[in-house]
């Protein structure tokens, strides 16, 4: 547990501060073939501080948490930023005062499973694939947990608790044939702890039989052609669009280092049907994948609407950009383990949804492509991207056809979104995303599925 009572710490402090402390719990288990491969579980538990001087942070940790540390870390931090305070000034003015106060505690009220309990369900699971597919080469299970429990409080008077766990069962299945090894994957999971994910096999079981289904069609399926294609990205696909591609270039540290998207505030930059927010907490009437009500700087969560009828309407922002833009905080400011200082992210970025049916858009199509799955990728300030694709299907005048090999798309976003002529009107949300910038952190990424124009690899 971490020490929550914080507010005597902060008692007489001349300078603005910030006081957190954090546990992180990961869990990890990997089945490979029936055989336990893996079986880890890591805790990370410590106190921050950050202090304020003359526009300039200091920041200090420790991994103790008791009277006397904390009152170190304080004074450590308070001593670093006055050092750098005394030798660059930068600009401190407008900064805003955030008071709010909020308690979020979103682990299981069910009765937790013993790890006997967990291991016996993560062995049901994979005698069911054993037993139902005899054809498989290799098959996997993987349990993913993580809990993230944080305490804040600033100077200000802003404080937040908030316990946010995420639990997912992954299935890979391989099928060898013809020398050639074909694998497909498939998730179930989502915010919450393993007890609230899991009450039963049924899901998994489900995901089981879509994914060996998905993986027979590939195992006969074909080279996609490569070149400029009309397609349709779904979900999983538009939404790692929107966030790798999108989001990173409007993050307000990126945008003063030169990101692309600086130049074109207020320009149309998308499609008018292209819609694209930042939610803080709630979206659609529904709790986000990852929520946050207060970040990790203290500032009030709002969305921001990056993008709306096409055009690029606002950045992310911690309190420093946000000082520097002359706009209000948006609470961005986030931070992964208790020795992480908080840096502009992401929390759940999504396109909004449109008004097709997906088989409507399906049939819109007379030589494409329908691209479900994605693996890794990259892409930079400027918007180029390039994104792996494990799964997907030609469509052939309005109908789906035979199933692609893994292939890549590339392109540059904007341009991309500037293509699309139809988004979906439905909504589909992933809890399972872990950005890297810098220090990873859990995001939130969801959307319609969208038709566009994009350039997707060959043989």
């Amino acid at each position: 547990m971490i020490i929550r009572n914080l507010s005597e710490y902060l008692n007489g402090c001349t300078n603005y501060t910030e006081l957190r402390t954090q546990r992180n719990l990961d869990q990890r288990i990997v089945m490979l073939n029936g055989n336990m491969v893996q079986n880890s579980k890591e805790e990370k538990s410590g106190v921050s501080a950050r202090v304020r001087c003359n526009g300039s942070w200091g920041f200090a940790s420790a991994t103790d948490m008791d009277e006397e540390t904390i009152k170190a870390v304080i004074e450590s931090a308070n001593n670093n930023a006055n050092l750098l305070g005394s030798k660059i000034s930068k600009n401190s003015e407008g900064f805003s005062v955030f008071e709010d106060s909020v308690e979020k505690d979103l682990s299981t009220k069910k009765r937790r499973s013993t790890q006997s309990e967990v291991m016996g369900f993560l062995k049901e699971v994979d005698e069911y694939i054993d037993k139902k597919y005899t054809d498989l080469s290799s098959r996997t299970v993987v349990l993913s947990t993580l809990d993230m429990e944080k305490n804040l409080i600033t100077s200000q008077g802003a404080s937040a608790y908030t316990f946010t766990p995420r639990s997912f069962v992954y299935i890979a299945m391989k099928i060898e044939k013809n020398g050639e090894v074909t694998e497909v994957g498939g998730l179930v999971g989502d915010a919450g702890q393993f007890e609230d994910n899991f009450e039963s096999t049924e899901k998994i079981f489900e995901k089981i039989d879509e994914t060996y289904e998905h993986l027979k069609k590939k195992c006969d399926g074909v080279f996609a052609e490569a070149g400029l294609k009309e397609c349709i990205l779904d979900a999983d696909l538009a939404g790692i669009l929107a966030h790798e591609a999108i989001g990173h270039t409007t993050e307000a540290d990126i945008v003063l280092g030169g990101s692309v998207a600086g130049d074109y505030l207020n320009e149309k930059v998308a499609s008018e049907l292209i819609t694209l927010v930042d939610f803080a907490n709630t979206a659609l009437g529904k709790q986000c994948p990852i929520p946050i009500y207060i970040d990790d700087e203290g500032v009030t969560a709002k969305d921001v609407t990056i993008i709306e009828d096409g055009v690029l309407k606002s950045f992310m922002h911690n309190r420093d950009s946000a000082n520097y833009f002359d706009v209000e905080a948006t609470g961005n400011g986030r931070a992964y383990q208790f020795n992480d200082e908080p840096l502009i992210r992401m929390r759940n970025t999504a396109i909004l949804p449109g008004k097709s049916k997906l088989e409507d858009m399906i049939a819109s199509i007379e030589d494409g492509y329908y691209l479900i799955k994605p693996s890794n990728g990259q892409a930079d300030s400027t918007s180029e991207f390039m994104f792996g694709v494990t799964l997907g299907y030609e469509i052939k005048n309005g109908k789906l056809g035979r199933a692609i090999k893994d292939t890549t798309i590339s392109g540059v976003a904007f341009d991309v979104l500037k293509t699309v002529t139809m988004v979906s009107d439905d909504m589909s949300w992933s809890a399972a995303g872990m950005c890297g910038k810098k220090q990873p952190i859990p995001v939130g990424m969801g959307g319609p599925a969208i038709k566009c124009k994009i350039n997707i690899g060959g043989r």
